[in-house]
């Protein structure tokens, strides 16, 4: 079964999205996500003009030859753009072995370890009231965990609680740790007041605190019972993580911005962090997640995988399927997305009181319909940056 044709799908139902086709000899194809939110199409350059041509009578069916083969082969090897792109074609050939075998990947993967999986949701608001009834529809609807967001009096702009990322040049946030470090606290406080213990909370801190203030808002929420803190310290600041764990009892998560598993090695290994939270579809797709999830369970460190809305429904399988499949899961990450990237991929995970479920079609589970696509051309969009009070620039 020889690889015939790789194409590059480019579409934007609301925002924009990188899909990986392969074409097989046998008739068979897969798909994958190879969308990196703000250089979508550095990604997709990448594919056309170096991945793919090397990639043309390669037997589909060698998975693992063809990951190191692109990770190993290129010399100047990692970073997100490659990484993105390596994922998009890793997932596709998932797709494409479950659908030879008749099997959907998490059956390939070694079969189910569970029936469900635990999700959780995003919830965000101006001010805490509105967070707070945020919460409670979230809550009707079902979901069991929330992770809980709020613009920081002052401040320009706050992560998580704003749609700022569909613009033709960078949106500036304004940052100060002193206010943000002083109204969290606060939130969670307020939080739980209102709608008790019984939901799993978390917060993004972003990679934005430094250690101490890492230290500071970690102790101040062990009160309230987080499922984690996420992101407190920049992904390069692994040293600090050191200091942030043995300082607090509040559960660590990390992992976004890694691109392969030795960047995620050092927290693993060490036991820094207590779920390690990386992005199938910058980190070089299912082949890569697979062998960071069996590292994480030797630790005693369970996954979380990064689901936001700027990967499409194809990730989001990918992120499932293993999800079902390993041991160590601990909870998903999941974005519900508007009819308009529905009329363009046909498939996704199915959500139910609080839980995320599978269907056993062949491969990952999701089609694309290629004209609809075509009825949502590109648009040229960035992720914000953020500003510290003087004007230097700080980590978004």
């Amino acid at each position: 079964m020889k690889i015939k044709n790789l194409k590059v799908i480019v579409t934007s139902p609301g925002r924009n999205y990188v899909v990986v086709k392969i074409e097989t000899d046998s008739g068979i194809y897969g798909y994958g996500d190879a969308t990196l939110n703000g250089r979508e199409l550095a990604v997709a350059e990448a594919l056309e003009e170096y991945l793919a041509p090397i990639l043309i009578g390669r037997n589909a069916d060698n998975i693992e030859d063809i990951w190191n083969y692109i990770y190993k082969g290129t010399y100047w090897r990692g970073g997100p753009v490659l990484m993105t792109a390596l994922a998009g074609i890793d997932m596709a050939l998932w797709d494409i072995k479950g659908k030879k075998a008749g099997l959907p990947v998490y059956s390939l993967l070694g079969g189910k370890s569970r029936e469900k999986a635990l999700c959780y949701s995003h919830v965000s608001g101006n001010d805490f009231e509105e967070v707070k009834e945020k919460a409670l529809k979230k809550i009707e609807a079902g979901y069991k965990a929330l992770r809980i967001q709020v613009a920081i009096p002052g401040l320009d702009g706050t992560y998580g609680t704003v749609e700022d990322d569909a613009l033709e040049l960078p949106f500036v946030e304004k940052w100060d740790s002193k206010p943000y470090l002083k109204t969290i606290p606060e939130l969670f406080k307020y939080i739980r007041a209102e709608i008790g213990d019984g939901v799993h909370l978390i917060h993004d801190s972003h990679e934005r605190l430094t250690v101490p203030e890492a230290i500071k808002l970690a102790r101040k929420l062990e009160k309230y019972d987080l499922l984690f803190l996420e992101d407190l310290l920049k992904p390069e600041n692994r040293e600090g993580f050191r200091q942030l764990k043995s300082q607090t009892s509040t559960p660590l998560a990390m992992g976004e911005l890694f691109n392969t598993r030795w960047e995620a090695l050092p927290l693993i290994k060490d036991q820094l962090i207590d779920y390690i939270r990386c992005d199938l579809s910058h980190i070089g797709g299912i082949t890569e997640a697979k062998k960071i999830a069996a590292l994480a369970e030797t630790f005693h460190i369970k996954t979380a995988w990064h689901g936001p809305a700027d990967i499409s429904p194809v990730a989001h399988l990918a992120n499932l399927h293993l999800d079902f499949a390993i041991a160590n899961f601990g909870i998903q990450e999941f974005a519900q997305f508007p009819k308009e990237v529905k009329e363009v991929f046909k498939g996704g995970p199915e959500f139910e009181d609080g839980y995320l479920k599978i269907s056993d079609k062949p491969g990952l589970g999701c089609e694309i319909d290629e004209e609809a696509a075509a009825e949502y051309p590109y648009q040229k969009a960035y992720l914000p940056v953020a500003e510290a009070l003087d004007g230097s620039v700080h980590e978004w």
